[in-house]
């Protein structure tokens, strides 16, 4: 029987990418072992669902070329839920109304705008926590 996995994104890739990375691996395994997996984005961790951060993390030759863009696939394809922090994005300029232009292609289907209440009730239905 899986588990449910609460993942939780919240350092500033520009600081320390490798443990964003590292929290991506974690859900894409999570997900490929069969496990439920639940996701929040919060602070400067929103800046990788950024569309234009991505890609240059993707070809700045930091990771393999390919590898981050293929995990988020796996999260966006395969997580149970993925939630965002409202007030992080909108502290990185990102906001409901001018999202469509930075955040990954397709975002409003399969991702929740949300604050505190989203991180408590996810990790309150989680078996296990992860936060990176």
């Amino acid at each position: 029987m899986g588990k449910k996995f609460f993942i939780k994104i919240v350092s500033d890739p520009e600081i320390d990418l490798r443990k964003c990375v590292v929290g991506l691996a974690c859900a894409s395994q999570a997900i490929m072992d069969g496990h439920e997996v639940s996701m929040f984005f919060a602070s400067n961790g929103v800046k990788i669902l950024n569309s234009e951060y991505l890609d240059s993390i993707n070809s700045g030759g930091i990771v393999p070329e390919g590898m981050v863009i293929g995990m988020m696939k796996s999260i966006i394809d395969g997580a149970n839920v993925i939630y965002c922090s409202t007030g992080s994005q909108a502290a990185n300029g990102v906001s409901k109304e001018n999202a469509g232009d930075m955040l990954l292609d397709g975002y409003a289907d399969w991702m929740t705008w949300s604050g505190p209440s989203g991180v408590i009730e996810l990790s309150a239905a989680s078996d296990v926590q992860l936060v990176y």
